[in-house]
C-alpha cells in the first residue's frame, strides 16, 4: 500500500469549538504529505443497540465505511471523569460490531488525549488504549500525547499559538506517519 494513507481523525468530543476538535485540525494541518487525515466528528452517530443490527441504521453504516475505508485510525479525545467521553465509547461499540466484522481491525492508531488540566487526560489515553488493544490495532507507543494546559492554547479563530505545543504536535504527527508507513509494509 502506498503512501498518502487516509487517516481518520476521529474527534472524542461533541463541542462544536472544542479543544479536541482544534487539536485534531492542527494535527491535520501539520501531517507530512504522506498523510491524508480527514476529521471525523461523532454528531450525527446513533447510539449502539445490538437489536438494530439486522437492519443497522445509516449512520452506523456510513460511519463504519468511513473507518472501512481508511489505513490508519487517530484518536483525538478529552478526558471525562478519568475516561474517554462516552459518544467515544460509542463509536468504538459501533465501528467493532457486528462481532467478526470490525471496522477497526488491525488499523494502525494513535492517542492523542487533551485536558486543560496539568495531567493531560492520562486516565482517558490509557482507557482507550486498553479498548484499541481488545479491537486488534497497533497503537503508536512513542511519543506519548498527553496535552496537558490546553485551555490557552488557540486563539479564538482557532489557531494554534503554543509554538512548544506546535513544535511537540509536529513530532507526534511525524512519528504517526512513521508508524503507519511502518505497519503498512
Amino acid at each position: 500500500m502506498a503512501a498518502p494513507y487516509r487517516v481518520a481523525v476521529i474527534i472524542g468530543s461533541l463541542r462544536s469549538n472544542g479543544f479536541s476538535l482544534r487539536l485534531g485540525q492542527a494535527l491535520a494541518k501539520l501531517a507530512p504529505a504522506t498523510l491524508k487525515p480527514e476529521i471525523v466528528t461523532l454528531h450525527d452517530l446513533s447510539f449502539y443497540n445490538q437489536d438494530l443490527e439486522a437492519s443497522a441504521p445509516a449512520d452506523w453504516i456510513a460511519f463504519r465505511d468511513k473507518i472501512k475505508a481508511s489505513d490508519a485510525v487517530l484518536f483525538v479525545t478529552p478526558e471525562y471523569n478519568r475516561s474517554i467521553p462516552g459518544v467515544l465509547k460509542n463509536a468504538i461499540d459501533v465501528g467493532s460490531r457486528p462481532y467478526g466484522k470490525s471496522a477497526f481491525d488491525g488499523k494502525p492508531a494513535g492517542v492523542v488525549s487533551n485536558s486543560p488540566g496539568a495531567i493531560g487526560a492520562f486516565g482517558a489515553n490509557h482507557h482507550l488504549r486498553q479498548c484499541l488493544t481488545f479491537l486488534n490495532m497497533p497503537v503508536l507507543q512513542q511519543p506519548e500525547a498527553y496535552i496537558g494546559g490546553i485551555g490557552d492554547a488557540f486563539n479564538e479563530a482557532g489557531d494554534l499559538v503554543k509554538e512548544p505545543l506546535r513544535d511537540f504536535l509536529q513530532t507526534y504527527i511525524d512519528a504517526f506517519a512513521a508508524w503507519v508507513a511502518q505497519q503498512h509494509k
